[in-house]
């Protein structure tokens, strides 16, 4: 018992020593007050944006991810949100990193907002069951997505395949992950 208070005492005088404080004393930001915060900033801003996911780390590292329906998000957006939760977060009760970013296109969905963005555009559902299906997403619906594509197939009388046009309406319950397709043309 002893020793772990003298280990603690050293570890904190070490660790003032360079400007931070022990992580045996550190107190952990509520995710709850960081989504509040964006989403009381995202509100104001008024614009289409929406937050996308947010993150913390035992070593209170605060990541917040926004987007935006009908166009990207700009920088500004992005220096607002932080600014609302940095200046509303009390760093002599507990230090904190944030970035605030938009979720890289490579990143999978997340939210139904994505999918409603991503409306026409090639994209590539993992299933939880069996498999993938590429195709164009054309409709969010409250429960399911509504997605296209076309594949060969072999028709009676024909000697050839022909492209024929599918269609899939998947439930997301179903979906393990959806992605953007990015292409170079």
């Amino acid at each position: 018992y002893i020793f772990f208070f003298i280990f603690a005492q050293k570890l904190t005088e070490r660790k003032l020593l360079r400007g931070r404080k022990s992580p045996l004393f550190l107190s952990m930001i509520r995710k709850e007050k960081v989504i509040e915060l964006a989403n009381e900033r995202i509100s104001e801003l008024d614009n289409g944006s929406y937050l996308v996911d947010v993150k913390i780390t035992p070593t209170n590292s605060i990541l917040v991810e926004i987007d935006a329906i009908n166009n990207s998000v700009s920088v500004n957006d992005c220096i607002s949100v932080s600014r609302n939760i940095e200046h509303n977060l009390d760093r002599e009760e507990c230090d904190f990193e944030l970035k605030v970013s938009s979720p890289g296109l490579d990143q999978p969905f997340k939210v139904r907002q994505q999918y409603v963005k991503n409306i026409g555009r090639a994209v590539k559902v993992v299933l939880n069951s069996h498999g993938s299906v590429e195709g164009t997403l054309s409709s969010v619906e409250d429960d399911f997505i509504v997605l296209n594509w076309e594949e060969k197939e072999r028709i009676e009388g024909k000697k050839k395949k022909v492209m024929v046009a599918k269609s899939a309406n998947i439930n997301f319950n179903d979906i393990k992950e959806t992605k953007v397709v990015i292409t170079f043309k």
